[in-house]
C-alpha cells in the first residue's frame, strides 16, 4: 500500500501578511497618489488659455507644461533609488507633501514666473508619486498578483488621459483655473492619512551608489536645450550672446555628463546601451513621438477655445477622439504583437499615420466643423497609439536581462525629454508666427484704446474687445499660427518614420509580449528593476496561459495521462496539503462536476487518498505533483528565451521558482468547465 504523504502548504510570500482589507486600502491610497500626479500632466492643457489671459505671457505658456515635465523626469531615477535605500513609505509620504505644497503654491501664483517655478516643484513631487506608487505594489502583493494590480495603475493612466482635459475645462469654466491645482489638496491629504495609517511594508535597505552628479548634469543639459528652443528667436535673438552661450553651455555639460557616466558605478543612463543599434533607434523615435504628442496636445485646446470660441469644458470633450484613438490603437497593437510576435509594421505605420495626422491638423481653419476636427484628432491619436506601445517591447527585447530595467526607463526617458522639447519648440514657433501674422492682419487699421498687437498676442481673451470688422482677421491669424505649428512638426515625425525602417525585427521573447500601459502613457520615465519587469510580465502571461488551458500542455510535457483539471487539483493539494473538493468548487468558482471528475481520477490512479471529505497526497501523488510543477516551471522559463541561458542570474531563477510556486494549482489557473455536450441527433 502506498504511503500517505501530506505536503505542507507553500508559505506566503513576503509582503502579504496584511489583511486583504488593509492591502486594498493601501493600494487605493497609492492609486489616489498616482491619479493626482498623472492627472496634472493633462489637466492643465484646457486651462492654459485662461491662465495666460489672467496672468499674461502667452509666449511663456509652454513652460507651464515643460517645467512639470522636466522636473518629474529628472527626479524619477532619484526617487526610485532613494526609496530602495531609505524605505519607500517615507519617501512616498515626502513626495505627497512636496506635490501638495507645489499644488497650493500654483493655486496662489500671481504671475507666470511664479506659476512656472511652482509647477517645477509640483513636478518634483509628482515624479516620486508615479515611481514609488508602482514600486510599493511589489511590497504589498505577491509576484503572481503584481500584474493584476499594476493593471489598475495602467487603468488610472488611461482614465486620466480622458478625464484630465475634461476636468481642467470644467474647473476653469465653473470655478477658476486655480481649482485645477486646489483639487489636489483634499485628495492628497486623504491619501497621506491612509498611507500613514494602513501601509505597513518591510524596509529592505538596498545600498545604491546614487548618481547625483549624472542626474544633475542630464537635467541641466535638458534645461539648457529647452531654454534655447523656447527663448531663442523670441526673448533673445538667435545670434545673441545669451542664446549662443546657453547652447555652448548645454554642449559642455553634455560632454561632462558623458565623462561622468562612463565612470559612474550606477549611471543614470548607462552609455553601453547606445552600443545597441535597436536601443539608439528606439530612443530617437521615442524622443520624436514625445515631441509631437505633447507639442500638439498643448496647443490644440488654445485652438479650440480661442479660434472656435469653445468653452474650456467642451474643449476637453473635443479632445476625446484623439485620446480614444491613442488608447484604442495602443491596446490593439499590443494585443496583435502578443498574439503574432510581429511588430515592425507598427513603428512604421504609427509614425506614418502621425505625420498624416499632423498634416490634417494643419488643414484646420476657424470654419472647420466638429466632425472634421474630431476625425483629424482621431487620426493623430491613432498614429501615436500605434507606435508608443510597441517601442517599449522592442527595446526590452533587444537587451540582456541585466539591462532590462535601465533600458525600459531609458526609452521612456527620451520620450519625456522629447515631450519637454516639443512643447518648447512648438511654443517658440507659435509665438513668432502669431506676432508676424497679427502685425500683418492689423497693419494700418485703427485699434481700440489699450488693445495693441502685443496685448492681443499676450492675452487671447482680449479678442473679445475688438470690433467685429477686426475680429475675423485676428482669429485667422491665431488659427493659422497654431495650425502652421503642426506643419513644422511633420518633417520631424518623418525622420522617425525613416528611422523605423532600420529597426531589425528580431523574434520576440515570450516575456516581452505583455505590454504595460503605464510604460505607454506615462510622461515620466518608468523606473523598475529588471526583476520587477520580469515579475510583472510573467504574472500577466502566467494568468493568461492559465486561461488557455495550460494544464493540458504541462500534463503532456510531464508525460501523464490525466485530465487537465486533475493535474490542477493535484497541484492544489500539493500547495495546500489538504483539500475539500466541494469547498474548492464553491470558493474557486470551478464547477462541482469538474472537481468531482478530477478528484475521482486522482483517487482511481492512487495519487490522492480521501479522508472523509478531504483529499491528501499519496507518495506517488507527491512525485507526480513534483513532475507537474517542474513542467510548469519549464513552461514559465521558456517565456524568457535566451535570458534563461546557462549563465542566468540567481535572482531570475529565484523569481521563476517563487512565481511557479504561487501559480501551481492557484485560482488564477483554475480549469475551465467543459463545454456542453454536442447534440448528435439527426
Amino acid at each position: 500500500m502506498a504511503q500517505e504523504v501530506t505536503t505542507p502548504a507553500v508559505s506566503p510570500a513576503p509582503g502579504t501578511g496584511g489583511s486583504p482589507r488593509t492591502v486594498l486600502l493601501a493600494i487605493g491610497a497609492l492609486l489616489m497618489g498616482l491619479l493626482l500626479a498623472s492627472l496634472d500632466q493633462t489637466i492643465v492643457s484646457t486651462a492654459l488659455p485662461t491662465i495666460v489671459s489672467d496672468l499674461g505671457g502667452l509666449e511663456h505658456l509652454s513652460w507651464v507644461v515643460t517645467a512639470y515635465l522636466l522636473a518629474s523626469t529628472a527626479a524619477t531615477p532619484l526617487w526610485g533609488k532613494l526609496g530602495d535605500q531609505y524605505g519607500r513609505k517615507k519617501l512616498f509620504q515626502t513626495a505627497v507633501v512636496i506635490f501638495l505644497i507645489g499644488s497650493a503654491l500654483c493655486g496662489i501664483a500671481q504671475n507666470m514666473t511664479q506659476l512656472i517655478g511652482f509647477r517645477a516643484l509640483q513636478g518634483l513631487g509628482g515624479g516620486g508619486l508615479i515611481v514609488l506608487s508602482m514600486a510599493i505594489v511589489g511590497d504589498l502583493v505577491t509576484p503572481r498578483e503584481r500584474g493584476r494590480y499594476q493593471g489598475l495603475f495602467g487603468a488610472v493612466f488611461g482614465a486620466t488621459s480622458v478625464l484630465g482635459p475634461l476636468l481642467g475645462g470644467f474647473f476653469t469654466q465653473h470655478l477658476s483655473w486655480r481649482w485645477v491645482f486646489y483639487i489636489n489638496l483634499p485628495l492628497g491629504i486623504v491619501a497621506l492619512l491612509v498611507i500613514a495609517t494602513v501601509l505597513h511594508i518591510p524596509v529592505h535597505r538596498a545600498r545604491h551608489t546614487i548618481d547625483y552628479l549624472g542626474t544633475f548634469l542630464i537635467a541641466s543639459v535638458a534645461v539648457c536645450l529647452v531654454l534655447v528652443a523656447s527663448l531663442g528667436g523670441t526673448t533673445w535673438a538667435w545670434g545673441s550672446a545669451e542664446t549662443i552661450g546657453l547652447a555652448v553651455l548645454g554642449l559642455v555639460l553634455l560632454a561632462f555628463f558623458i565623462r561622468v557616466e562612463r565612470r559612474a558605478a550606477e549611471p543614470v543612463l548607462p552609455l553601453r546601451l547606445f552600443g545597441l543599434r535597436t536601443f539608439t533607434l528606439v530612443a530617437c523615435i521615442s524622443f520624436i513621438v514625445g515631441f509631437a504628442m505633447f507639442g500638439a496636445m498643448t496647443y490644440l485646446p488654445t485652438f479650440l477655445q480661442v479660434v472656435h470660441g469653445i468653452s474650456p469644458t467642451l474643449s476637453g470633450v473635443h479632445l476625446l477622439p484623439m485620446v480614444l484613438g491613442l488608447l484604442i490603437t495602443s491596446t490593439l497593437s499590443g494585443q496583435i504583437v502578443s498574439r503574432t510576435g510581429r511588430w515592425k509594421v507598427f513603428p512604421i505605420l504609427g509614425t506614418g499615420v502621425t505625420a498624416v495626422g499632423l498634416l490634417l491638423l494643419h488643414q484646420l481653419t476657424e470654419f472647420s466643423g466638429t466632425w472634421e476636427m474630431s476625425a483629424y484628432f482621431f487620426v493623430f491619436g491613432a498614429g501615436l497609439g500605434l507606435v508608443m506601445q510597441v517601442l517599449v517591447l522592442v527595446v526590452q527585447n533587444a537587451v540582456s536581462y541585466q539591462d532590462l530595467g535601465v533600458a525600459t526607463s531609458g526609452a521612456t526617458f527620451f520620450r519625456s525629454i522629447g515631450a519637454s522639447f516639443g512643447v518648447a519648440v512648438f511654443g517658440t514657433i507659435f509665438t513668432n508666427l502669431l506676432r508676424d501674422k497679427l502685425a500683418d492682419a492689423l497693419a494700418g487699421k485703427p485699434l481700440p484704446p489699450g488693445t495693441g498687437t502685443g496685448q492681443l498676442a499676450a492675452d487671447p481673451h482680449s479678442l473679445g474687445r475688438l470690433p467685429a470688422a477686426l475680429r475675423g482677421p485676428v482669429l485667422h491669424a491665431y488659427a493659422t499660427s497654431i495650425t502652421d505649428v503642426f506643419l513644422y512638426g511633420v518633417p520631424v515625425v518623418l525622420i522617425a518614420f525613416a528611422i523605423a525602417w532600420f529597426l531589425k525585427e528580431d523574434p520576440l521573447r515570450g516575456s516581452v509580449t505583455a505590454p504595460e500601459i503605464t510604460e505607454t502613457l506615462a510622461s515620466n520615465p518608468v523606473e523598475r528593476s529588471s526583476r520587477d519587469e520580469v515579475a510583472r510580465a510573467l504574472s500577466v502571461l502566467g494568468t493568461r496561459e492559465g486561461r488557455r488551458r495550460v494544464y493540458e500542455t504541462i500534463t503532456e510535457k510531464a508525460g501523464y495521462d490525466l485530465l487537465p483539471a486533475a493535474s490542477w487539483l493535484l497541484l492544489r493539494v500539493r500547495r495546500e496539503g489538504v483539500v475539500q473538493p466541494a469547498v474548492l468548487a464553491e470558493d474557486a468558482t470551478v464547477s462541482l462536476r469538474t472537481v468531482t471528475d478530477a478528484s475521482r481520477q486522482l483517487e482511481e490512479r492512487g495519487l490522492t487518498r480521501r479522508r472523509g471529505v478531504e483529499l491528501t497526497l499519496t507518495e506517488r501523488g507527491a512525485e507526480t505533483a513534483e513532475a507537474l510543477a517542474a513542467a510548469r516551471e519549464e513552461s514559465l522559463s521558456e517565456l524568457l528565451g535566451d535570458w534563461w541561458g546557462a549563465d542566468r542570474p540567481t535572482d531570475l531563477v529565484a523569481l521563476v521558482k517563487e512565481l511557479n510556486a504561487e501559480l501551481c494549482g492557484s485560482d488564477a489557473e483554475r480549469p475551465m468547465a467543459p463545454g456542453p455536450p454536442r447534440d448528435h441527433a439527426a
